[in-house]
């Protein structure tokens, strides 16, 4: 009943026993479909594995802005080649990150523009990373057309009848007015574990703002822990957390939040089964 819409599944920090020791959990959880995120080549690789290896699970293939210079023309045509495959769904991550700064911010801004081309091209979903970077972000992804009519003409409309983007906001951190200018350019907003905290007022003013219809959840484990684990690793089947607080939140059942989640997070990445 839970569709956890970004997570990584396999991190080097966690050992081979461990994933063994996670797959099992996920499958005895309620969790339904989750997306294994790739953030650069080796990981593309592993997510797209992954896809093919569990039914619950598909995958986003990309270079994060960390990972941006290391992207060259080579690591972007086997990008390319790995979208094409069953049960990749999306483009992601990619964005800006200008809190670390790991890659040059040109080089981040450069490796950013290529990929929402090639999910242009492609016609696919985008997942979008951004800190620290909000205005530039929504910058880029403005002058790259992915909120251009064309675009959204990949995709069917939303259920109020407005253009889809199918741009997925992930981990979503800027301010409730901004949310509200992506929603109104076709994008998706999805909030993660931090929800659940208590200093968590600015993210619960943009839960407040946006309709449950553009509303995805996730985990992005195996970071951002929810609270009541917040300290130790975090798991996909968390996502449960962070439906309860969005249910809170929106004086909402849980089942309805799951339900509807899960649904919004089907459409979006086009499954169907």
């Amino acid at each position: 009943m839970l569709f956890d819409s970004h997570t990584h599944l396999k991190t080097e920090s966690i050992t081979d026993e461990e994933f063994v020791e996670l797959i099992e959990e996920i499958e005895e959880s309620d969790l339904s479909y989750a997306v294994d995120i790739g953030c650069d080549l080796e990981s593309s690789m592993l997510a797209a594995k992954h896809a093919k290896e569990y039914d619950w699970c598909y995958a986003a293939v990309g270079y994060h802005p960390h990972e941006a210079k290391d992207m060259g023309d080579i690591e972007l045509a086997m990008i390319e080649s790995l979208a094409k495959k069953d049960k990749v769904k999306a483009i992601g991550e990619i964005g800006l990150d200008y809190y670390y700064d790991y890659s040059p911010r040109d080089v981040q801004i450069d490796v950013f523009r290529k990929q929402i081309q090639l999910a242009n091209k492609m016609k696919m979903p985008i997942v979008v990373h951004s800190r620290d970077a909000s205005q530039e972000t929504m910058d880029v992804l403005k002058e790259e057309g992915a909120f251009s009519e064309e675009r959204k003409n990949f995709f069917p409309k939303r259920q109020d009848g407005s253009g889809d983007a199918r741009v997925l906001i992930h981990c979503y951190s800027g301010s409730a007015q901004m949310a509200t200018q992506y929603v109104k350019l076709g994008a998706t907003i999805s909030v993660a574990g931090p929800i659940t905290f208590k200093n968590s007022r600015k993210l619960q003013e943009v839960v407040d703002v946006v309709s449950i219809d553009n509303l995805l959840i996730e985990t992005d484990a195996p970071f951002l822990t929810p609270e009541p684990f917040r300290g130790k690793r975090n798991k996909t089947y968390y996502v449960e957390h962070v439906a309860r607080r969005i249910a809170l939140l929106k004086n909402m059942e849980y089942e309805e939040v799951a339900k509807i989640t899960l649904d919004n997070a089907k459409r979006f990445f086009d499954i169907n089964d």
